[in-house]
């Protein structure tokens, strides 16, 4: 990415803001992670769901690229609040975890999900502007507790085993947001390692960027992951209570909200 590009975080208001998240989607879900399903459309180039309708689509737009062809949105991050899951049809991620530990609590939620940065714009300044604009939602609505799917690439679970035995050993949610992953008949259990056996300097070095930033915000995993084949990936259940952030770390995700 060139310095200099004007580049802005905001929630889609238009149907080409829509349009550019989903191909944005398409480009880096499809084409570049081998995703399959069936809100694909190859013809137009677009990933959609039956989630699209009740969510805030918090986009990255530069300002020079063709906002007619949805081409301007070069980030994004799909939220789905607690009232529009309610409204709608509940959460993406029920689908593979069981969340009743976080809709008994009664508190105010928000999943993050579908977040994706076009190839060309990642290392810079993106995710980080895309991070502080989850904040300003977050603060802003008065969220207690933030959460979602978080992904490894690929489904060879022998490869992440000494990661995700770290993640369980040092990071596992308090029992009572503990989000468990839902049993899939046709995959044998995944077997962690002792936490005594644990590589945790290669666990740290293997854990992505975006899943590194919450666990510096005393973010916390579930019990167990979900193999999605149709998206090529191994999730994590993430989990962050804002209301148990240490004054450090509120100061820092406070630091530099954007504007919408």
């Amino acid at each position: 990415m060139s310095k200099g590009q004007p580049l802005e975080v905001r929630i889609a208001t238009s149907e080409s803001d829509l349009l550019g998240a989903q191909r944005l989607r398409y480009q880096v879900f499809v084409k570049e992670f081998q995703a399959q399903g069936g809100g694909i459309d190859h013809e137009r180039k677009i990933e959609t769901d039956q989630f699209d309708s009740f969510v805030d689509n918090l986009i990255l737009v530069d300002s020079q690229r063709d906002e007619q062809l949805g081409e301007h949105v070069v980030g994004v991050y799909r939220l789905m609040t607690s009232q529009a899951a309610a409204e709608g049809v509940g959460f993406y991620s029920q689908s593979e975890f069981n969340l009743m530990p976080l809709i008994k609590s009664g508190r105010s939620l928000v999943e993050l999900g579908r977040s994706c940065v076009h190839p060309d714009y990642r290392g810079g300044m993106s995710m980080f502007l895309l991070f502080n604009g989850v904040a300003d939602y977050v603060l802003d609505k008065q969220i207690e507790i933030m959460f979602g799917v978080a992904s490894f690439h690929g489904t060879e679970s022998d490869k992440l085993i000494n990661t995700l035995s770290f993640l369980n050993c040092e990071h596992l949610a308090p029992k009572a947001l503990r989000v468990k992953a839902h049993k899939q008949t046709d995959v044998p259990p995944l077997q962690l390692l002792p936490c005594e056996q644990v590589d945790r300097i290669a666990a740290t070095k293997e854990i992505p960027p975006l899943i590194k930033s919450y666990l510096r915000l005393g973010g916390v995993v579930g019990d167990g992951v979900y193999f999605d084949y149709e998206f090529n990936s191994t999730d994590i259940f993430l989990l962050v209570d804002t209301l148990n952030m240490s004054e450090d770390r509120e100061r820092r995700y406070r630091k530099y909200r954007g504007k919408f």
